[in-house]
């Protein structure tokens, strides 16, 4: 079932810089796809794309049978609904503990205390850091903070998750932990992963769907691929 479509999508900069040209793309419901290419090579635009950061400049955008570039900005929230975004940079909120920033999304939605506690509790331990609950940001490895990080975009059970650069920050053996726990999610809930990173040990390890782009454009699309090496690397 198709739940990602982009047909013909251009990203031009009002600097001039052609960032995306004609992409084609399709991204089953429940797939995990890897997006590999150098840097400025266009994958950063296409993830902005899909959680509407940026609007194409022609072509065609569908993520989860919403139209988004016809997505009027006061409905983006309908679309970020949908889905999860995990960064490279933590962006928890220091003073608020594990618990309060994995519930952050639900209460500033209003939803009631009774019902967000139990979502908290099970994304908790989709990422095993039920015991961490009252522990702060700063008392946390940086392993466990992505970890957070995780737990709290997965709490509204979205269809989709975007992870850019997700273990950029960290050392090799946390990394691998981290894919473990993403990879998991993937495979338990259902949940469509697509995940930019620059890590060739994680992609020629799972054996995903790898896309690779090159100056805006998509070079090749391999199921169970390994990372290519780019000349400027």
């Amino acid at each position: 079932m198709k739940f990602i479509s982009l047909k013909n999508c251009y990203k031009v900069y009002p600097n001039g810089v052609t960032a995306l040209a004609d992409i084609n793309l399709e991204i089953q419901k429940g797939e995990f796809v890897f997006i590999i290419g150098p840097t400025g090579c266009g994958k950063s635009t296409l993830m902005k794309l899909l959680y509407r950061e940026e609007k194409p400049t022609k072509g065609n955008v569908i993520v989860g049978g919403i139209n988004v570039e016809k997505l009027r900005n006061r409905k983006v929230y309908k679309l970020r609904r949908k889905l999860g975004i995990i960064f490279q940079n933590f962006r928890l909120l220091p003073k608020q503990t594990v618990y309060e920033n994995v519930a952050f999304p639900l209460s500033s939605n209003g939803i009631k205390d009774t019902e967000i506690r139990p979502k908290v509790l099970k994304a908790l331990e989709l990422v095993g850091l039920k015991d961490k609950i009252k522990s702060f940001p700063d008392q946390l490895s940086g392993g466990e903070q992505q970890r957070v990080c995780i737990a709290r975009a997965i709490v509204n059970e979205p269809k989709l998750l975007l992870c850019d650069e997700p273990t950029g920050n960290l050392d090799p053996d946390v990394s691998k932990e981290i894919m473990g726990v993403i990879d998991s999610i993937n495979k338990k809930l259902g949940t469509t992963i697509v995940m930019v990173t620059h890590d060739d040990q994680i992609v020629n390890r799972m054996k995903k769907r790898v896309i690779t782009m090159d100056n805006g454009v998509v070079t090749s699309d391999v199921m169970k691929g390994k990372y290519k090496k780019h000349e400027s690397n």
